[in-house]
């Protein structure tokens, strides 16, 4: 059975296929749920179709941005093989990791001309890493050619619970690699700049058709990986090779040399003042960063939405368009490491 659009030899899904045996939930309701102790892996939302407004707002991110990210995953791709030399093994963060690491993976099979393995797994905040899907890498490779790869860093919590679930795998780097990272986490970056990665416009039509990673006691059972569904119905939407074909065409024959690293923990500060100004008692419903501000638009219920700029069309014309469609307020606040940032208000304020 069909189980995503990735092409073949591009990525190893380790991901349980359940797809029909849960019922989306939809946004106000998941956000009742999130609020009142649930727990979002416990849950699929209803999938956002995207308005033809938004698709011509993703077109031109994805024209703009293909040559910035290009040279982004070029340079991350020549940290990774400079450290690993050897066999090199990507594990991507599902979803939004897998279709950097194909790129990743094309790159450096395409510029050094060795082979790249590339597998998918899931991370879930506050639950940590599938640790079925570690154990069965880790039983055809060694640790030290590991490298966990994602799309970018908001304000470095997956990054922290990285950090966390490698306490059970010693031998195994938590560092991970990332396209961009205006917070200073990451191990290996391609940008320091918030800039826009086409592939936060959207969910499972830019991610092989996949769902958010799943995690509940009743149908992952103890030896299954975690699981997520294929939205096959959306076959006409899918663009998930319109993105990464579109950037590998603006691949660099030489990459780039590696970029300066953020101030660590400057993302993170700049977080919880922005907490402490709106009264947010939760670090965890302020989403900082082009790619978080996108997807909290996507698939929670933003009361707000902090930009630099009102008249920024170059970098957050989407984040308008979707604003605009969802009826959500934009304000203009003096970031200084981000572009945006997402408010979720705490609904026992509403």
């Amino acid at each position: 059975m069909k189980f995503g659009t990735y092409r073949p030899g591009d990525v190893n899904i380790l991901l349980k296929d359940i797809t029909g045996l849960v019922t989306p939930t939809s946004t106000k309701e998941r956000e009742a749920i999130i609020q009142g102790g649930g727990h979002y892996s416990e849950m699929l939302p209803i999938e956002y179709v995207p308005s033809s407004a938004y698709m011509t707002a993703f077109e031109q991110a994805l024209s703009l941005y293909s040559p910035v990210t290009a040279a982004a995953v070029a340079c991350v791709a020549r940290q990774i093989h400079e450290e690993k030399k050897g066999e090199t093994v990507l594990v991507s963060l599902a979803r939004a990791g897998t279709p950097i690491g194909v790129m990743i993976k094309h790159y450096i099979e395409k510029t050094w001309h060795v082979p790249v393995y590339h597998y998918t797994v899931s991370i879930i905040r506050g639950r940590g890493i599938d640790k079925n899907a570690m154990d069965y890498i880790l039983s055809r490779h060694k640790p030290e050619n590991i490298q966990f790869v994602d799309g970018w860093i908001g304000k470095g919590a997956i990054q922290r619970e990285l950090d966390a679930a490698m306490a059970d795998y010693p031998n195994v780097s938590p560092g991970l690699a990332v396209l961009s990272d205006p917070a200073g986490e990451a191990e290996k970056t391609g940008s320091t700049d918030d800039f826009l990665i086409a592939s936060s416009c959207l969910n499972a039509t830019v991610s092989g058709l996949l769902s958010r990673t799943f995690l509940r006691g009743d149908i992952i059972g103890p030896r299954d990986f975690h699981g997520a569904a294929f939205y096959g119905e959306l076959e006409k939407e899918d663009v998930t090779y319109r993105f990464i074909d579109g950037v590998e065409a603006y691949f660099p024959a030489v990459p780039p040399m590696d970029t300066p690293r953020a101030e660590k923990g400057a993302g993170l500060r700049e977080t919880r003042e922005i907490a402490d100004h709106y009264g947010i008692s939760d670090i965890n419903l302020v989403k900082p960063g082009i790619g978080e501000a996108t997807r909290v638009l996507l698939r929670r219920m933003p009361w707000k939405i902090l930009v630099h700029s009102l008249s920024d069309e170059e970098h957050l014309g989407h984040l308008y368009q979707l604003a605009r469609e969802k009826g959500i307020a934009l304000e203009i606040y003096p970031l200084r490491h981000y572009r945006a940032c997402g408010l979720i208000r705490q609904l026992a304020d509403t």
